[in-house]
């Protein structure tokens, strides 16, 4: 069987002088704010172990005015079908409202989108194919932060951040398993949302305690094939896909090869970036970093998606 490792950004078209983006599956009024902000192109930092630090201590944070909710639903539910076990994140509550939609312009004028996480008052996590172009290793132009988009919308349009600094792991320059170890990127944005929305924590935890507890994860994602607005129970999200985060309970890490997670959390496009996330103490951890999927090159059909450890950050925050 011929496998290939396929990078998840979601991209679509972006015709200079308008206002809004078209986006896979539609375009919405809070496209046309992201692409009306001034154009200020952010810092690109290539990691190099010791020499650059974040703020952050990998605990979680809720705001105390913040409601928090285990339920992503927000109290509705959809009627997923087949083995797709995503349903709609619809909840404003944390830890939720740290999951946002990377929204970034490519240096050939393309839009396309990822998903990225606050782990600190003004730090997202994503993936390095998030922010750099894997074929062409150009830079983006431009990235913007959503935090929790639902049906197109953010909660208040002046959260909208600008990404005023990249660190990345890889430009993938390298060898394809420096790339897949190394696919994540730390974005500084201008704005300290982590203050307002909260953010979630991380753990490093050993591959073999990840394994050993099936099932137990969460994975969040703004894919490009989710929602469907035709599927029954999803018509009033018409915002289109890759417009509301698709929420999944009940996933795993099934293996370890090569430092490289194999995990089984339904994905597509635009769900790079996204948080395998772990409950520890009742509190909600980063365990692993959705980044790839393989593909069955001859059949096209999906055999199994990939995830990066999180390690990096304890080197990152100054605890390893």
């Amino acid at each position: 069987m011929t496998t290939k490792a396929i990078y998840k950004q979601s991209f679509a078209l972006f015709f200079a002088g308008i206002l809004s983006a078209v986006a896979l599956g539609g375009s919405v009024s809070v496209q046309a704010q992201t692409e009306s902000q001034p154009s200020s192109p952010p810092k690109f930092t290539k990691f190099q172990p010791g020499k650059l630090k974040i703020q952050g201590n990998g605990n979680p944070f809720k705001p105390s005015r913040m409601r928090q909710s285990e339920k992503p639903t927000g109290g509705r539910r959809g009627i997923p079908d087949g083995i797709d076990d995503r349903i709609p994140m619809l909840s404003r509550d944390y830890p939720w409202s740290a999951i946002g939609r990377v929204q970034g312009t490519t240096t050939d004028a393309k839009s396309y989108h990822c998903t990225g996480t606050l782990i600190a008052d003004d730090i997202v996590l994503t993936n390095s194919h998030c922010v750099i172009d894997p074929e062409t290793h150009q830079l983006s132009k431009k990235i913007l932060f959503l935090p929790n988009v639902i049906n197109g919308e953010v909660s208040n349009e002046r959260d909208i951040a600008t990404v005023d600094q990249v660190i990345y792991g890889t430009d993938f320059t390298g060898d394809s398993t420096i790339n897949q170890t190394h696919d994540w990127a730390i974005m500084k944005i201008d704005k300290p949302l982590g203050r307002k929305y909260g953010y979630l924590g991380w753990k490093s935890l050993p591959a073999s305690a990840l394994i050993k507890n099936k099932e137990k994860l969460f994975f969040v994602g703004y894919s490009g094939d989710f929602p469907n607005p035709d599927k029954k129970g999803y018509e009033f999200l018409t915002a289109g896909k890759g417009w509301t985060a698709g929420f999944q309970a009940g996933c795993s890490i099934v293996k370890e090869e090569d430092d490289v997670l194999f995990h089984d959390c339904d994905t597509a496009g635009g769900s790079s970036g996204g948080p395998i996330i772990g409950l520890i103490d009742g509190q909600p951890y980063i365990v692993a970093l959705n980044n790839a999927e393989i593909k069955n090159t001859r059949t096209h059909q999906d055999v199994i998606n990939l995830a990066v450890k999180v390690s990096f950050l304890d080197e990152l925050a100054g605890s390893k």
